[in-house]
């Protein structure tokens, strides 16, 4: 699971790009609950709250070909020396180390050897997701890449993620990776990756991509106000035994995210059904 109690490599921000950033707030506003401010010296990006935490940043588009889309920022004590394990492990640097106004941090941004773009940062105090796992919030990260040794060799690299493959639900012979901050016990689990064929990417071009997933309390409305919006559901609700209810979405500038209403836990003590 997601928390705040950020550790190497575990998920500490999230930004989306947008070509419109009223725009995104209007349609984003409404899907996730959320509530808007202007962070402090930052005149055309906004914070994104859920009962008054930190849930994300929304900021225009800033680098040349960019394309509207969310990227995860991952936690680490040194920017640099990231920076340069990105290098070492074949990676691209778009963004050198900087300090961002106005949240307290120090960020970069990369692009792994298959194309999928993520960043990093080292939040300053009240900087970073003040909210995480619950609704509105981020409940993990996702990479469809379309070589999956290769990137996992590579965040291992950087980060010394974990992972441990497992059967998809309903296409045991498709593997899914799932991902875990160096050190940490399963319950710390942060995302997953999947491989996938070029033609399976249309959403970013071909191109191998991060995308978040948002826990909302119910996924089937979430995603009923996601096509009010002007948005689009690509996959329609649909329950995953054990995890929960899910549906992907596009917003209306081309961003793709997940809507997921978590399967409740099991009590292990509770008899079988029959």
């Amino acid at each position: 699971m997601l928390t705040t109690d950020f550790v190497p490599g575990s998920p500490c921000w999230l930004e989306l790009g947008a070509p419109d950033v009223s725009a995104a707030a209007a349609f984003y506003g409404p899907v996730l609950d959320w509530r808007f401010e202007r962070p402090g010296g930052a005149d055309d990006s906004l914070l994104a709250t859920t009962d008054g935490l930190a849930a994300a940043g929304l900021g225009p588009l800033v680098e040349r070909g960019a394309r509207p889309a969310w990227t995860p920022y991952f936690f680490t004590p040194d920017v640099h020396e990231t920076a340069a394990s990105v290098l070492r492990a074949g990676g691209t640097v778009r963004v050198g180390p900087r300090d961002v106004p106005g949240r307290a941090s120090t960020a970069a941004r990369f692009t792994d050897p298959q194309g999928g773009r993520f960043a990093v940062c080292t939040p300053g105090p009240g900087g970073g997701l003040a909210a995480a796992d619950r609704p509105g919030s981020l409940c993990w990260t996702e990479l469809y890449t379309t070589d999956a040794g290769a990137a996992l060799a590579f965040y291992e690299a950087v980060f010394g993620w974990q992972h441990e493959a497992t059967p998809m639900p309903g296409t045991p012979e498709t593997a899914y990776t799932v991902l875990t901050p160096a050190g940490q016990p399963a319950e710390r689990m942060h995302g997953g990756l999947l491989q996938v064929s070029p033609a399976a990417l249309t959403l970013s071009g071909g191109v191998p991509a991060w995308h978040p997933v948002f826990a909302v309390p119910d996924c089937d409305a979430a995603a009923a106000t996601v096509q009010e919006r002007g948005g689009l559901v690509v996959m329609p609700p649909e329950t995953a035994p054990g995890i929960g209810r899910m549906s992907v979405c596009v917003d209306p500038s081309g961003a793709d995210f997940v809507l997921m209403t978590p399967a409740p836990p099991t009590d292990p003590t509770a008899p079988p059904t029959p």
